[in-house]
């Protein structure tokens, strides 16, 4: 490769270090003594050999051993190997300086502090402090590509004065293209007696490239992990740099050492934990946000990618700082993510606002065609739990006995003929629209836009009017429901009171509470949650919203939910032999 210098940077090695986020830190001694000796004959001048992490700070049952990395383990697992240097990583906010010994009492030469923005000046001021001590010291400076052009600034400037004997930009969410690589670290590498290195992540597959440019530009370090072993998408894969600077003509360097030990350890361990490319991690690339935002909504297996691209381009917006479970709850349940996210998009300011101020901002009042079509009627709601597959017999006796109007949602494997065909869900309506039986009628989420409609049916249809979010209570205005009510069997509860329901029986809806034996649903359902916390939470969801639809209705004087299959939801469970 032209103008690519082969003298003078070194590579530093995290695998054990940043790889333990794919296994939690549990890597066997024998594992991580033969890594470090197949990167010491590999000529890789320095290996991170784990996390230093204490009690203070860090619950020592949920993490493996090499989270915390006491001395006496690693000299344990290096003793009487002549090799790489050794390094240690901490989060800024997880350690003190006391947690180090002085380094003439360790193996240890470098100890890189990993820090956002927010946390630069704390940082420098706690490797100032541990440098007393001996040590080597490193700032690395996580999701660098996010900053402002003002803030690097500030950044270069208040590195002129620290005393760190490296700076590093890491590439946190992997986003970073090689046009960029120059630009970000010629200012860092004019200031003198600072070394400067690159860790590189894998999302949009640019980890190599970019690493070569960083090289080119003038890097005194790079980060690489064995095999790319690393959260997410992993990262720059040692074997790969060390290959390609054989290829060169380098001669300090030598993969086939790293290659035995893939083959005999990390092969294994990729077929169990798994890292590497995928869809999630490449969309938090795009984004400039933490993996776990798209992978958690990917997960949910309820939104289409351009719900999903639609909201990660909200949260860069944002400029959040790191993953946080609950503002993605929040988002959700704000309806940022998922239908009202369109509408919000369009209007300048909106999302600020509350869900309904913008859905009646936009929206108005819609003409909802089915308010008390069916006054004092019964109605039969027919979920997807496995009871209705199991009680079907009795099923089509109740239909018999009351003649109830049928509302039916996603699939129903023709096992039944619902008045009203219904599909909230985008990712549902493409998988199942051409089960629907000819002589029912289609009712479609508003959030569904037209023009997908009309790819997949011909059918006439009507539009079920709701405000796409969680956090609001059950009521009806003018026909319109004001939450999505988490699933779309509850929500045709609600659809049911418009219509003019007297009485609502309910079969299928089976809950998510000891379940996992029978699933979910009475067929096969690709697109099934798989996270055991996520389908509890929708439990729960079901559950409240099922207690205020309930109410609403005995406030109207009618009676309340009906559910006539064995159900988790026990307080609605009524039996389906008390009523034929």
């Amino acid at each position: 490769m032209n103008n690519l210098s082969l003298s003078g940077f070194k590579i530093l090695d995290c695998t054990i270090r940043d790889g333990g986020y794919v296994n939690n830190w549990e890597f066997d001694k024998k594992l991580v003594r033969e890594a470090y000796r197949a990167l010491s004959k590999s000529g890789v001048e320095f290996v991170e050999i784990g996390y230093r992490g204490t009690e203070k700070f860090l619950d020592k049952n949920k993490y493996g051993p090499w989270r915390f990395t006491p001395e006496e383990l690693i000299r344990e697992v290096t003793d009487n190997i002549v090799g790489a240097k050794l390094s240690l990583m901490s989060d800024y906010g997880g350690v003190d300086s006391d947690d180090f010994c002085d380094a003439k009492d360790s193996v240890v030469e470098l100890i890189r502090i990993a820090a956002h923005k927010n946390n630069l000046k704390g940082s420098i001021e706690l490797l100032a402090q541990i440098k007393t001590k001996g040590y080597k010291v490193s700032l690395n400076a996580m999701g660098y590509a996010n900053y402002s052009e003002n803030e690097r600034k500030d950044f270069v400037n208040l590195l002129k004065t620290t005393g760190l004997d490296y700076v590093y930009i890491a590439d946190s969410y992997g986003s970073m293209y090689p046009d960029q690589i120059r630009p970000l670290f010629e200012p860092l590498l004019n200031i003198p007696d600072i070394k400067v290195g690159f860790h590189s992540h894998n999302s949009l597959q640019m980890a190599f490239a970019n690493t070569l440019e960083a090289i080119r530009c003038g890097v005194h370090i790079v980060d690489s992990t064995i095999y790319g072993m690393g959260r997410a998408a992993g990262n720059l894969p040692t074997e790969i740099i060390i290959s390609f600077l054989e290829e060169q003509g380098s001669e300090r360097y030598n993969s086939i050492p790293i290659l035995n030990v893939i083959d005999r350890y990390f092969v294994a361990i990729q077929d169990e934990k798994k890292w590497g490319y995928q869809l999630p991690y490449m969309l938090s690339g795009i984004y400039q946000c933490h993996p776990n935002y798209a992978k958690s909504l990917i997960d949910y297996k309820e939104y289409t990618i351009e719900d999903i691209w639609k909201a990660l381009n909200y949260i860069k917006r944002e400029e959040t700082v790191g993953f946080s479970k609950s503002h993605l709850d929040e988002l959700i349940n704000q309806g940022i993510i998922g239908g009202l996210s369109k509408i919000i998009d369009n209007e300048e300011g909106l999302a600020s606002a509350s869900a309904e101020v913008a859905y009646n901002k936009v929206v108005g009042c819609p003409d909802v065609p089915y308010i008390e079509r069916y006054k004092d009627r019964d109605f039969l709601i027919i979920a997807n739990g496995p009871s209705i597959k199991e009680y079907a017999e009795k099923i089509e006796n109740l239909i018999a006995k009351y003649d109830p109007v049928i509302l039916g949602g996603n699939y129903l494997g023709g096992l039944y003929t619902p008045h009203y065909h219904c599909f909230v869900n985008k990712r549902r309506f493409v998988s199942y629209i051409d089960t629907m039986e000819p002589e029912s009628k289609l009712l479609i989420g508003q959030y569904i836009p037209d023009e997908m409609i009309r790819e997949y049916t011909d059918r006439d249809y009507e539009k079920i009017y709701y405000i796409d979010v969680l956090n609001s209570n059950f009521q009806i205005k003018d026909g319109v429901i004001t939450t999505n009510c988490r699933t779309i069997s509850v929500l045709l509860a609600g659809v049911a009171i418009a219509m003019g329901a007297r009485r609502i029986f309910c079969v299928g809806m089976d809950g998510y509470i000891d379940q996992e034996n029978s699933g979910f649903h009475f067929y096969s359902e690709k697109d099934e949650q798989e996270d055991k916390k996520m389908i509890l939470e929708r439990h729960f969801w079901n559950q409240r919203f099922l207690e205020q639809i309930d109410e609403y209705l005995i406030d109207l004087g009618k009676e309340g939910i009906h559910i006539l299959t064995p159900t988790s939801y026990k307080s609605f469970y009524k039996g389906i032999e008390n009523y034929i």
